[in-house]
């Protein structure tokens, strides 16, 4: 099997979460995303779509007020995450200032457009949405950041689909169902082996997670 054809599509299916716009809901916010992020495989991108988010909602809160009915939608427009933050008020626009180092605020679309590589405002009858987009270092929407572990893991998978379903062509692409049920075979078969050696796999898995950790 051609270990370039065996790569698995990522499902980025577009999120959405209806919310209260209020300071407590920031935290939350960020942290649903960030776990959205991780199984989209994009984390290295948490931190600045974290930026965004919070001046965007910080945006609704000061200028159409608290606890006024947003939605934050979450998907993807090619290869870049969007960010789109909706509310009711087509009045109150966001606007970029050159806020100076004393000023109390102004700072919150300076900061959504040093961030981003590119932000904008869309007016409907009744409500506006203010979106960001940021890139993701993805050759393809529904791709993934070629790193050396995940190519690796690749070429494992590759392999052992090879193995599972000798009867496919030999240059079929797997889907993503027999990608990862090559992918939990390889992990059985790994734990396994590390039985049969007199090895602890529970502290194996512990120290595999330690490592995916560090890679975020």
């Amino acid at each position: 099997m051609d270990l370039n054809a065996c790569r698995s599509e990522v499902r980025r299916k577009a999120w959405e979460l209806p919310f209260l716009a209020e300071p407590r809901e920031l935290a939350s916010l960020r942290r649903l995303m960030g776990l959205r992020l991780r199984q989209w495989g994009i984390p290295h991108v948490i931190d600045a779509a974290a930026i965004c988010v919070t001046e965007l909602v910080s945006n609704v809160i000061r200028h159409v007020g608290e606890l006024t009915p947003t939605t934050l939608t979450v998907s993807m427009n090619g290869t870049f995450l969007r960010l789109d933050v909706q509310d009711p008020d087509a009045r109150a626009l966001p606007t970029l200032l050159a806020a100076g180092p004393d000023a109390e605020g102004g700072r919150g679309m300076a900061l959504v457009d040093a961030t981003a590589d590119r932000w904008g405002v869309i007016l409907r009858a009744d409500s506006k949405v203010t979106w960001c987009e940021l890139a993701t270092g993805l050759t393809a929407p529904d791709g993934h950041v070629p790193t050396p572990g995940v190519t690796r893991a690749e070429a494992l998978i590759g392999l052992y689909g090879s193995v599972r379903h000798p009867t496919d062509p030999p240059r079929t692409r797997l889907s993503v169902a027999m990608a990862e049920e090559s992918a939990i075979a390889v992990i059985a078969d790994l734990l396994l082996w590390l039985r049969a050696h007199g090895c602890d796999p529970d502290e194996a898995l512990d120290r595999a997670q330690g490592n995916c950790d560090v890679a975020r």
